[in-house]
């Protein structure tokens, strides 16, 4: 499959089991093999996220395509503000590419898409966090152009 490009598309509700996969394959704290990601990408929570984001508005879900098959997906989100008179960034999620496909451009592909899409979309700054052990996507992050700015914090309140 790598020989093919990759399609770049927002996501279908069919595509939210092979997005849910993909997202639990690349868990960088507890990755999952990929028959155990498949079963879970089943489960109805995704559907149900699936739905908010699409109703949301202001949340977009992309996926890479394959011959045929979901191989990556990356979620654009605007957020609007007051800083810098008003303008509108936007936040990257969820960048996930095939285990098997990491190194053949589906990757760069997405985020190319991605800054395509803020751009059509108003936005002035983009942002992303990666975890912190995943240094091979911080150098990749870094040669598409984005800067190590700020540290980023989290709370789990569930």
């Amino acid at each position: 499959m790598t020989g093919d490009a990759a399609i770049l598309r927002e996501a279908t509700a069919a595509d939210v089991p092979r997005i849910a996969a993909l997202i639990a394959m690349g868990n960088a704290s507890a990755p999952m093999d990929a028959a155990a990601a498949e079963a879970e990408g089943r489960h109805p929570a995704y559907a149900a996220a699936y739905g908010r984001i699409v109703a949301s508005g202001s949340n977009h879900l992309f996926v890479a395509e394959q011959a045929g098959r979901v191989v990556g997906t990356y979620q654009l989100t605007v957020l609007p503000g007051l800083a810098e008179r008003g303008r509108a960034r936007g936040k990257i999620e969820s960048v996930h590419v095939d285990p098997s496909l990491r190194g053949s451009g589906i990757g760069g592909a997405m985020m190319r898409h991605a800054i395509g899409q803020a751009r059509v979309l108003g936005i002035g700054l983009l942002e992303l966090s990666s975890n912190k052990s995943r240094t091979d996507a911080h150098r990749f992050y870094e040669r598409l152009g984005f800067a190590r700015s700020h540290e980023g914090f989290k709370m789990a309140l569930d």
